[in-house]
């Protein structure tokens, strides 16, 4: 029971970890897009 409990615990704190990760990644890449994209002077 207790090395179930191990387990899944892994398994969230990775998964945590993957989605931490995927979330800066498109933040960086959202902050690029902005900083290199010529401004809209309407």
């Amino acid at each position: 029971m207790f090395k179930r409990l191990l387990i899944i615990a892994g398994v969230i704190g990775a998964a945590a970890i993957i989605v931490r990760k995927i979330k800066s990644a498109n933040d960086e890449r959202a902050l690029w897009h902005e900083a290199t994209t010529a401004p809209d002077l309407r």
